[in-house]
Parts: structure tokens; sequence; C-alpha cells
């Protein structure tokens, strides 16, 4: 009896690892199997561009998406925002899912806006108005009327606005709220023009780019403002103060992660560190370039024209991470007409297509179109192509 249970143990303990060695084989092969598709992914392109076509379906056509009807004659504003579009028509604001429902009206009274957005908060304002709200998700968190006219917004990650505002006794004045809509501190620009401003990702600090062209040399500034001491002391609240070089014109600043403050030019993009270091990222010496932008979390994008037959040209868009300085490239055998920006999306217009990557180099959607795209709103998750009667929904 002893030898009997004893053998049919083995027998069982036998049977039990065949099963597991035949488990473990399956999923080593499957892993092999991932790997090598993997490998041939990032080394061959034409089997990437045929796996993102037809097995990621990467690939979408204008009739397969989500659309939202509109009246041209109206002359409606869509902003994508968030998870959502939003379209701002005589006074209302609507608010779209990805799948073109409408969830929600807002009444705005604003008929020119100027917005920006972040996060979960879209700061909007009457362009040359005194009229300013705040919105999170799809509800108004506050609203203000401004003591002057807007002329400049923006937001932080955490509801934080400045708001540009012009007409008043000094040439500009920059006020800024939290998230609760208390008035933190105004600071007065007596002299230069305000280009633009940008809050930082911790709430710590303001940055003002001022212009100066009255004289024959172009001037730029950029006044970096302590937000704590500001409250109690504006006049003594400048952590630093950073001249450009003569003629160095300032176009836009962005405030990335880590408080590095990103300054583009017109000819070159600076990076400028919480100590006040400035580094050179990129500059456009004996390049074709065509497009830059800084709109993104953590890195800067251009695009480079560059020839790649007698009639013909190829679009080399170049990816800096700004935290580590790697670039990535990603080439596009046509010329980009424009170029739109948010989060770690890039979007490309490229007449009747549109390619969106991230900022790892990556195609995350290409939409193929029969118009031609003149006008198109992008956020980190989706992106709305504006067209005369409708706006096409697509989810990134």
């Amino acid at each position: 009896m002893k030898d009997f249970w004893n053998e049919e143990s083995t027998e069982t303990v036998k049977k039990i690892n065949k099963k597991k060695i035949v488990i473990i084989s399956i999923i080593v092969f499957i892993l092999i199997i991932f790997i090598t598709i993997g490998i041939i992914y990032v080394k061959n392109e034409p089997f990437r561009e045929w796996f993102d076509k037809n097995v990621l379906r990467k690939e979408i056509s204008q009739e397969k998406l989500p659309t939202i009807e509109i009246k041209n004659n109206d002359n409606p504003t869509v902003y994508a925002f968030n998870q959502n579009i939003t379209i701002l028509n005589k006074n209302e604001f609507k608010i779209y899912s990805s799948t073109g429902k409408e969830e929600k009206t807002l009444n705005l009274q604003i008929t020119t806006p100027i917005i920006d957005s972040s996060n979960r908060y879209l700061a909007i304002g009457e362009r040359k108005g005194k009229k300013l709200y705040l919105i999170a998700d799809r509800e108004i968190l506050w609203e203000k009327d401004i003591n002057g006219n807007i002329s400049e917004i923006t937001v932080n990650q955490n509801g934080y606005v400045a708001v540009t505002i012009i007409d008043t006794s000094y040439k500009t004045v920059v006020e800024m709220f939290d998230e609760k809509g208390n008035e933190l501190f105004k600071t007065f620009v007596a002299r230069n023009r305000v280009g633009d401003i940008s809050i930082s990702n911790d709430n710590k600090y303001l940055a003002i780019a001022e212009i100066d062209t009255s004289g024959t040399v172009i001037k730029s500034n950029i006044q970096i403002i302590s937000v704590e001491s500001a409250k109690t002391d504006p006049d003594n609240s400048v952590k630093n103060n950073i001249a450009s070089e003569n003629n160095d014109l300032l176009t836009n600043i962005k405030y990335q992660e880590k408080n590095k403050l990103i300054c583009m030019y017109t000819d070159k993009i600076n990076v400028i560190s919480e100590d006040g270091s400035v580094q050179n990222i990129t500059k456009n010496e004996n390049k074709k370039t065509n497009f830059m932008d800084i709109n993104l979390q953590n890195s800067i994008v251009t695009v480079e024209e560059k020839s790649s037959g007698l009639f013909t040209a190829d679009s080399l868009v170049t990816i800096t991470n700004i935290d580590n300085n790697t670039t990535t490239n990603y080439t596009i055998d046509s010329v980009a007409k424009e170029i739109y920006t948010n989060g770690n999306i890039i979007g490309l217009n490229l007449g009747t297509e549109m390619e969106f990557i991230n900022t790892n180099g990556w195609l995350v959607k290409r939409y193929i179109g029969k118009e031609e795209i003149t006008k198109v709103t992008l956020s980190n998750s989706i992106a709305g192509i504006v067209y005369r009667d409708r706006v096409e929904i697509i989810n990134l």
C-alpha cells in the first residue's frame, strides 16, 4: 500500500512539473515575440508604419470621427480644454465630451475671448475688456471685473491666474490671483511693454517678459518675482532681473518642470534655471527653421525644412528634453504648414492631414482628411479639427 501511494504521488508531481514547464514555455515564447516585435517596431520604419496603421489603429479618417455642428456665421470660438471641446458663442460657453455630446452650458459675459488653460483649469477674459473668469472642469470657480483692460492671461496647473492690464495710469499692470480668486498682489511696469507672463508650477514665481522698442536697439528683459515676497512687499519682490542681448526680441516665456523658465526669441531658445543661470538650448544659425514652440510640459520643439529632392522637402522635427538635454528626431516627408503644442503632444498640420506625436518622438494619431485644414485646437488628450460648419474630435 505504501509503495502504491508513493508511485501515485510521484506521477502527480511529474504531471504538475510538465504543466509548469508548458506554461513557462508559452510565457517565454510570448515574451520573445513581444520583444522581437518591439525591436522591429523601433528599428524598421516600414514595419512601424504598417503596425501603427493596421494593428494599433493610429491612422483615422475624417468619416469615422465624432463631430460637433457649428454655424460659422456666428464666428464661434472653439477651444480644446482638458478632455473637452468648448465652444463660445454669443455669451454661451458650451462644453462637449470627447464623443461630441453637449455636457454643460455656462453663461459668460464675453464676446472676444482671450484664453489660457493648464491641467483642469481654464482662464478666460474679454480681450481689451474687463471681465475675467476661472473655470475648473465644468464649473465657474470665480469671476471678476478688472480695473483696466485685459491684454494677456496665464493660468498654472494649480489654478493661479495672472493677468496683464493696459490703459491705466501705468503702461502695464500685472495682477495675480490664487485659485479662489483672492488678489495676491499687483506689480507695475512703467515704461516697457509686457510681451508675456508665466507662473511656475509650484506657485512660487511670476515671470514677466518686458520689451523695449522705443530706441534704435530692441531690448528684452525678464523679471522674476517671488510671489511670497510680493504679497507683503511688491516693491522688493524681484528675485532675478535678466537682461537679454541687444536686438534679441523675446516672443514667449513658459515655466516648465523644476521651475525652469523657457524663453523663446525670434531666433533661439534659452532656459533660465531657478538660480538665475542662463543656458542656450537651440539657435537657428544656418538652419531653415519654420517653427519653434515651448508650450510643452518638459520639452521644446523645432521644425526645420530640409530639401529631399529637386522640388521636394521634408520636415525634421527636433524635440529637446529640458531636464537632460537629450534630443529626439521625427521626420515627415512633407513641409509642415503649422504646429500646435500642449503638454506632451505636438500636432503638425500637413495640409489635408495632421500628425500628432508625443515628446518621445512616437506617433500618437494620424488624421486623414479631404479638406484643407486651417484651424486646430489641441489639449494633452483631445484635438479638434475646426471646419466651416463642424468640429471633428480626435481622442489622443
